[in-house]
Parts: C-alpha cells; structure tokens; sequence
C-alpha cells in the first residue's frame, strides 16, 4: 500500500475553560474536523450519541464543571445547540471503535504505541494552562475534548489502552476519563482514587505514572475498578480475568514482546525505539482494523518534557513543559509523520 503524509497540529492556550472552548471552537470553524465526524456517524448518531442532557451536566458539575464550561464555549463559537455540542464533545455514553495499544514504563519515564484508525485520528496535540481550575496539561486530543495520553505539571503521567467495549455501561469514555484525571489529580494515589469513583461506560486498562518512579496499571470496567503495579500494559486484563475478550493471543504475546526486547534497553531512546521501530514487533501497521500504530508518544514526569512521532521509525519532536509553564510559547506548530495507509486523519481534508 502507498504511504501518506500526515500531520498534528500543535495548539497552545492560556485561559479559563470557556474561553479556551471557544478559542477551539473558532479554529474548528476552518477545520474539516466537525464536517468529518458528522459525516462519518451519520445515521449512527441517535444510537450511539445518546445523551440525556440533565444528567449530563449533573454528572459534569459533579467530576469537572469547568470542562462543562469548555463545552459551552465550544458551542457557543460553533453555533450549536447544547445536545449536540454534549454529543460531540461529552465523551460521555457512546459506542467506541476498538483499538490496540502498549505501554511501557520505567521509573523516569513512559512510552506508548497509540494504535487505532486514521481516519479518528483528530491530529490536536493541546498545550493548556487554565487560569480558573484544574492542573496544566499537554497531550494528543480525542474528541477535542478528551485526552489520548498526557502529563500534568504535577509531572502525573496518563495512558490507557483498551479491552472491551462489550457490556457496557452509562459512564464517560477513556478520552474523557484521561482528561479528568489529568486536570484534576496531582499524583497516582488520586488518579486511583478518581477511577474508582468515576462511571466508566467500557472496559480499559489505565496506566499511571508520576514522579515517584512507581507505575500502576488500573483495570477499570463498568462494574468493578482494580489496581496493580506494572510496567508493561497491552489489551487485556490481568486480574479482571472475566472482563477479557475471548480472543487474547495477540495482546499477550505483544505484552510479552515488549518484555523481551526492553530487557535490552538501556536509556529511554533504546525504549522509544522497541516501541516504534517495526522490526520489535510491537509498532503495527494493521490501520485497516483498527490496530495500526498512529503514534509514539513519551513522558518523563521527573524532567517535564515529552516526545511524540506520527509514524515508524523517526526521531521525536521534544517539548520542554516546564518552559511552556514558565511562559514560553512552544515554536513547533505541526508535526509531521508518515503511515502505510492512504486515507487521512479527520483534520486533513474534507470526506
């Protein structure tokens, strides 16, 4: 298959959580991002979009009532109603398209192979510092909203990888659920402490790692939410055996690859380098299910900086977040990568 040129734009912002939202609501007006998604769902929306609007802002105020007021400004800027604006950007309820994904982590720092569809793919990579509440954050968006993976300014760490969507349950998406922790809590113990009292709607594993060296993976379904220390994390649970898909040779064996060849790995570029070079057998170009690597990503929660690359084997674009929270504006305005697929990130062109 013919390799395509893709992109990530890199957006900064400093402000409260309205003015933020409308801020992207207005950069989505020139963007085909909204166009794409409507397109995509189509006659799939009422289904699998159900919001029931009361009960939305009731469990927002309860979790995060300034990413309500994000929400609001987004729609505000794009002249949507409310209901739709919630659908949109809520993550909350839903259907999820299933993906694969791994992690690693050492004490210092974590690397993650996000893999899933391209044509999801929003290429959003968000610096935002809020001046009403909540921690400072960076990361690749979903759902404009949410959060794919992340780190705060108190150095807490966030990736998740997913399990199931099957029995599913009325709760938030892992976007949604990355993006709460992240603004809202300053350690691991938190972060546990959030998962285990915010509704999940599907089956994912959550990887956690701060600046205390120790690394926790929680397993969390709509029915139960457990903890363990790990750092290796695939598509499957270890403890909540019952929640497991019924096919899990793949994610098993990818989990025991990246054991055997980080082994070998003796600074985090030899680890970045297992996850995104193809050759490992961890990166995968499986897009057409789902499954393809989209992005490598790394955090250092000790040395506040971040690494991410769109596609195999390149050299990552570093972030110094400490200089962006002193003040500094971030120069890169889009990185660049390139897969073995042909079809674009939803940010591209126009479906």
């Amino acid at each position: 298959m013919k390799s395509m040129n893709y992109y990530s734009d890199v957006i900064q912002y400093r402000g409260n959580h309205y003015d933020f939202g409308y801020y992207q609501g207005k950069l989505l007006l020139d963007s085909p991002i909204i166009h794409n998604r409507r397109k995509q769902w189509g006659p799939k929306k009422d289904r699998h979009f159900i919001i029931d609007q009361d009960s939305f802002e009731q469990v927002m105020k309860q979790f995060s009532p300034a990413i309500l007021e994000e929400i609001h400004g987004l729609a505000d800027a794009l002249e949507m109603n409310l209901t739709e604006a919630y659908r949109l950007f809520g993550g909350y309820y839903h259907e999820f398209v299933r993906s694969g994904c791994s992690i690693f982590t050492e004490p210092d720092f974590m690397v993650r192979n996000y893999d899933s569809h391209p044509v999801g793919y929003e290429g959003r990579y968000l610096f935002y510092k809020p001046t009403d509440q909540g921690f400072a954050t960076l990361g690749p968006s979903m759902q404009i909203t949410g959060r794919i993976d992340g780190m705060n300014e108190k150095g807490l760490v966030m990736g998740y990888n997913f399990t199931h969507s099957k029995k599913s349950g009325n709760g938030f998406l892992c976007n949604m659920i990355g993006r709460l922790i992240l603004e809202n809590c300053s350690n691991v113990e938190e972060a546990v402490d959030l998962l285990k009292e915010i509704p999940h709607r599907h089956s994912f594993s959550y990887v956690l790692l701060d600046p205390s060296g120790e690394s926790f993976v929680i397993e969390a379904s709509p029915r139960k939410v457990i903890a363990r220390k790990s750092n290796v994390c695939t598509n499957h649970f270890h403890l909540l055996d019952e929640e497991n898909r019924y096919r899990q040779e793949e994610t098993r064996q990818r989990e025991q690859t990246i054991q055997e060849q980080q082994k070998h790995s003796t600074n985090p570029m030899e680890a970045f380098r297992v996850m995104n070079d193809p050759q490992y057998d961890v990166f995968s170009k499986k897009y057409d299910a789902s499954a393809g690597t989209i992005h490598t990503s790394a955090y250092f929660p000790k040395e506040m900086k971040a690494w991410l690359v769109i596609g195999a084997n390149r050299m990552p674009v570093i972030f110094d977040f400490n200089k962006w929270l002193q003040g500094n504006q971030v120069l890169v305005k889009r990185m660049k990568g390139e897969l073995d697929y042909s079809r674009p990130f939803v940010n591209m062109e126009k479906l």
